[in-house]
């Protein structure tokens, strides 16, 4: 090769490596900066003053089927309308830069029943369109609480999502899908992608259960352990413990509220009867940590079945099946 051959290939090596490093430059200055989820915490949010909570006619009901509120920009929390289920669980929605996190998914089955699928890809469409991001690039993780029905029924309209993994049914699956070789007491870190949720287990009202911390908002998720209502505990011995590792987590992580799956009782403390699909006066369902002590502080009192009020909820101790206007002629 002759100097000039040399110098024009060099020329073009060297164009070529710099138009490389501009390519990089412009993908990486499109790409958006992630979320910073780790400083100014705990990230305010607001809770709505009043829910969607049913109608005295649920056949002349004519609001949305499910509630959507954006507690803040990074956390949404859908409540399903009373009318299409007396149990209207929450169900928190929580965004990190590499996927989102649905807990709960409400008493429903089928699309065309109500779609809560396009509910929660409608809400990653929002995000993703205020992030600058791509809804295909975000994982969906669509999980729950514990097995009952009004909390993962609707899994299956998530059965064919792209991009999207599901908890199974089964206590091994549970477990497992969290990764978890010693339950209860294991704590286990899901990553969203900067956002931190701490896992671990939380039995009583039933043996498969999880409470769910959030590092960012820092909302402690109790789901039907521990809620605004009747908490019904199948099993006295593992509640009591699950009780006292809230209140120990309680003691060594900040806690800006704690929040279960439903509500059951006015805001003076009039217990709904079971069933109820209108309930106009609800109490709000956040919870402070206090009255989460109380209550562990009564439960240190209860040696037998029946219902005790905490003030801030019912603890119904093998009392399934019946409300404060029941007499319970069992006795376990």
């Amino acid at each position: 090769m002759d100097r000039r051959s040399f110098l024009t290939a060099n020329a073009a090596v060297a164009v070529g490596a710099s138009l490389t490093s501009i390519a990089q430059v412009a993908s990486a200055a499109a790409r958006p900066a992630p979320v910073d989820f780790k400083t100014n915490l705990p990230a305010p949010g607001v809770f709505p003053d009043r829910w969607i909570c049913g109608s005295s006619s649920c056949m002349d009901n004519t609001d949305p089927p499910v509630q959507v509120h954006w507690y803040n920009e990074h956390t949404a929390i859908l409540r399903q309308n009373k009318a299409y289920s007396y149990e209207a669980p929450f169900a928190p929605l929580y965004f990190g830069n590499d996927r989102v996190l649905l807990l709960d998914e409400g008493f429903t089955q089928l699309r065309n029943e109500w779609d809560l699928r396009g509910v929660v890809d409608e809400c990653i469409d929002q995000w993703c369109g205020r992030n600058g991001r791509d809804p295909a690039s975000l994982e969906l993780l669509v999980a729950f609480s514990h097995l009952h029905g009004d909390h993962y029924l609707a899994v299956n309209q998530f059965a064919d999502r792209p991009n999207t993994r599901y908890m199974g049914q089964t206590h091994e699956e549970m477990v497992g899908f969290w990764g978890m070789t010693h339950f209860p007491e294991e704590r286990v870190t899901l990553d969203l992608g900067g956002r931190d949720i701490l896992i671990w287990g939380s039995p009583g009202h039933v043996v498969s259960e999880f409470a769910y911390y959030d590092s960012y908002s820092q909302i402690l998720y109790t789901g039907d352990m521990f809620y605004r209502g009747r908490c019904y505990i199948s099993f006295w011995e593992p509640w009591f413990e699950s009780m006292k590792r809230l209140i120990a987590f309680c003691d060594t992580h900040p806690v800006a509220h704690v929040m279960g799956c439903h509500v059951e009782i006015s805001k003076d403390g009039q217990d709904y009867p079971y069933g109820m699909t209108w309930q106009p006066d609800e109490a709000p369902v956040q919870m402070t940590v206090q009255q989460l002590r109380d209550a562990f502080e009564m439960a240190k009192t209860i040696t037998e079945p029946g219902i005790y009020f905490t003030g801030t909820v019912f603890l119904c101790n093998q009392t399934r099946g019946t409300t404060t206007i029941d007499r319970n002629p069992y006795r376990y």
